[in-house]
């Protein structure tokens, strides 16, 4: 699913959408090998995005468990 290059660097944790937006500006994020600019979108399963050169990776889902412990 494509999304917006700002939230997927925000999701990432690497900076907030609006410190993504000047990371973009500043020619510091590629996608596919070319320079993005605002309001490029991106899928994470297909495109290679990189920021100052280093690949994104997509964060592994997690997975929670719950148990209940009966009290006797």
């Amino acid at each position: 699913m494509e999304q917006r290059l700002q939230k997927i660097i925000a999701e990432m944790g690497l900076a907030s959408r609006r410190k993504a937006e000047e990371l973009i500006i500043e020619g510091r994020v590629t996608v596919n090998g070319r320079v993005a600019v605002i309001g490029m979108k991106a899928d994470m399963l297909k495109d290679h995005v990189k920021v100052d050169g280093k690949l994104l990776f997509r964060p592994e889902k997690k997975v929670y468990f719950v148990f209940n412990k009966p009290g006797a």
